[in-house]
């Protein structure tokens, strides 16, 4: 008896969240891409500083790295923000959470414990997920495969 209520309330519970798995992608999207947004925008307006830090990282072309990641963070942050070319756009921002880990954060990784604790390590995960799972329905993506579907089932 008490294994049926259970099993009811488990199969009533996934239902609801099927009803809003839509959710996960999107706050996904707005999290990440907001955020690179952000230090994009800083970024490109303090191109010096930038520079300078990559210098003392000792990045290969300092000054060429400084507007390639901050126009990447920029235009790939808003990308994610409106759900458009979204798995295209995950991937700068996975290289450059890969370099920021692997330069500017590596001194402070010790074990696993320190990597996972590490913010670009999230933001790395969450990229990851949405090059994996996509967008999801609540994107310009989305919006634009049903209307070249359906364009496509009229033109037949």
């Amino acid at each position: 008896m008490l294994s049926e209520s259970l099993a009811r309330y488990r199969a009533f519970s996934i239902q609801q969240l099927e009803r809003v798995s839509f959710l996960a992608p999107l706050l996904g999207r707005l999290a990440v891409g907001l955020l690179f947004l952000s230090t994009g925008w800083g970024k490109v307006h303090s191109l010096d500083k930038v520079t300078a830090f990559f210098v003392k990282l000792q990045i290969p072309a300092p000054a060429l790295n400084a507007v390639v990641v901050g126009y990447s963070e920029l235009i790939c942050g808003a990308l994610l923000v409106i759900g458009l070319c979204t798995r295209l756009a995950t991937l700068p921002l996975i290289v450059s959470m890969i370099v920021a880990i692997g330069t500017a954060k590596l001194s402070d990784i010790h074990g696993l414990f320190d990597l996972v604790a590490a913010d670009e390590f999230t933001y790395l995960c969450v990229l990851v997920m949405l090059l994996i799972i996509g967008p999801g329905r609540l994107s310009l993506d989305a919006i634009l495969v049903r209307r070249l579907l359906a364009s496509s089932r009229n033109e037949t």
